[in-house]
């Protein structure tokens, strides 16, 4: 079941210290010896999907809940926690230029599963494209510096990526599961969380998308001089320093800046794409280079020159209840909830950890349970 939610992740500089960092690479290995064995290693991987489970597992670690580096820290111990031959499960990449690295470890540590070079193409191509969607196709003003991919012998992976707003000072943590990904490009996520919803996002990866994906295509695979064309006319006709006022849903909304217009267009990557000639809009995002300015041009051509609307509405649909600083939030779903955290508490029961520990992990949980 695919959800997506919202949690307070405001941003924090430093990083954990040593001594609490290696008590989660301790705790969070004795808790995955346990659930690898008891569910397997794909089912561990579908709950690195769930955002509730991963903010629920980072408070048992014992990470404040609400902070950025929920995601970076957490994510950081399970890396050293996690042993391929072990576990079933390599992760690879990380924060900043550690997660430019993740090609490069996903084909190194994939010789533990003696998997096919297609395999590995695959998982390659799975981490470049949903860091490509996250940055690219889904602008809603997060700028992604965490990437993290996680795979098992099987072949199933898990995205759990990062970004960051300048302007609020704020993060976005957006979660990917192979089982649940029909289409790069179209609603692929099993969970975004972030701060407020935002008034106004680009997304592309939306249904509601589904005219201006097709239409972009077709402008790419186009003679690159019908797109100048078009492009000219509309700088040509429009007075103001962007476009986005033609746009029909400045009826409702006030405009972006995020959302302007690129005043200059890449025309020799637009006849590389069209010499591509993309059969989908998959493809058409795979090629170098293609970026935000890009996307966010041939959305507003689609839109304003040929009616096919792409989606304005931020892909968050539903909030926790976010509760105080030591609180976790309380999640929609309490079915789900309740068998997230019997799992994580049955993990920590059998653990192979000090009696100490295990009471902290206890009262910690005692946190992320309503009253």
């Amino acid at each position: 079941m695919q959800r997506t939610g919202v949690a307070n992740l405001p941003l924090h500089p430093g990083r954990a210290p040593r001594w609490l960092f290696t008590r989660m690479v301790k705790l969070s290995k004795a808790i995955l010896d346990v659930l690898v064995i008891e569910y397997g290693s794909d089912e561990v991987l579908k709950r690195f999907s769930d955002p509730f489970w991963f903010q629920a597992l980072s408070c048992v670690l014992g990470f404040d809940w609400h902070s950025s580096g929920t995601t970076t820290v957490t994510c950081g111990a399970l890396k050293e926690a996690v042993d391929p031959e072990e576990h079933g499960i390599v992760i690879a990449g990380g924060k900043g230029r550690v997660s430019r690295e993740t090609p490069n470890e996903i084909e190194e540590k994939a010789i533990v599963f003696s998997l096919s070079s297609h395999t590995i193409d695959a998982l390659k191509s799975s981490s470049r494209l949903a860091a490509k969607v996250d940055n690219v196709a889904i602008q809603d003003g997060y700028q992604l510096y965490h990437h993290v991919f996680l795979f098992s012998e099987r072949g199933k992976w898990v995205v759990i990526q990062q970004g960051m707003n300048d302007s609020n000072s704020y993060a976005r943590r957006y979660h990917w599961f192979s089982d649940y990904v029909d289409s790069f490009v179209i609603e692929p996520h099993s969970g975004i969380i972030g701060t407020d919803k935002e008034e106004v996002a680009l997304d592309m990866t939306s249904r509601l998308s589904e005219d201006a994906r097709k239409t972009s295509v077709d402008l790419v695979r186009d003679n690159p001089y019908h797109l100048r064309r078009d492009w000219e006319y509309l700088i040509r006709n429009q007075k103001q320093t962007t476009l986005d006022m033609w746009s029909s849903i400045y009826d409702r909304i006030p405009k972006p800046e995020v959302l302007d217009m690129p005043r200059n267009i890449n025309w020799s990557l637009m006849k590389r794409l069209y010499d591509f000639q993309p059969e989908n809009y998959e493809q058409l995002l795979s090629v170098k280079g293609v970026g935000p300015a890009t996307v966010r041009a041939l959305a507003l051509i689609s839109d304003l020159i040929y009616g096919a609307k792409p989606s304005w509405q931020d892909p968050i649909k539903f909030t926790f209840t976010v509760g105080g600083k030591d609180g976790v939030p309380y999640p929609v779903d309490r079915k789900v909830m309740d068998e997230s955290i019997e799992i994580l508490k049955r993990g920590i029961e059998e653990a192979k950890v000090g009696k100490e520990e295990k009471l902290k992990a206890f009262r910690r949980m005692k946190n992320i349970i309503p009253k």
